[in-house]
């Protein structure tokens, strides 16, 4: 079973982040969507397992980040489209973010942006937004994050976390 951890928008406070990684070390991978702001320079504080696969985009608040705009990589079988969002209307609908996506071969869509956690379907693309550790948007408020487990035959069991 491998386990992949999704997160976006912390904005520069990383305790919750430090918090998530720590209750589900150890993660063969972690996804972050964006608007880390300076997240890409305190990766060694995160407390990731050496080895851990990394893949990080920026955001629009990213403004002196180096990282990429967009990314694609394989989740087993899957091949994945990273971007922050805001490039592609997410906080209107997922609709143009599943297009690009579809377009570069990919079934899963990874955005951050809205601060709202979701899962949708969108065209044969399945579109997923871990939510804010920081700042979240939902009725609830609390902070979120996305656990993907990965069978060994390559089926993929989505959790929405959450920090209370």
């Amino acid at each position: 079973m491998k386990k992949i951890l999704v997160a976006s928008d912390t904005h520069g406070r990383l305790q919750n982040l430090k918090k998530v990684i720590a209750l589900n070390n150890p993660v063969d991978m972690f996804v972050f969507c964006g608007d880390g702001e300076g997240i890409e320079q305190e990766l060694g504080e995160l407390g990731l397992p050496g080895g851990c696969e990394l893949h990080m985009v920026r955001g629009n608040n990213d403004y002196f980040s180096d990282l990429p705009k967009d990314d694609e990589f394989y989740i087993g079988p899957y091949k994945a489209f990273l971007t922050h969002g805001h490039l592609y209307g997410v906080s209107v609908s997922s609709r143009r973010l599943a297009e690009e996506a579809r377009e570069r071969g990919c079934a899963l869509a990874f955005f951050g942006h809205t601060h709202r956690p979701a899962q949708e379907e969108e065209g044969g693309v399945t579109c997923l937004n871990p939510g804010s550790m920081s700042y979240p948007r939902q009725f609830d408020r609390r902070p979120s994050f996305l656990l993907i487990e990965q069978e060994d035959s390559g089926r993929l069991h989505f959790h929405q976390g959450y920090l209370d």
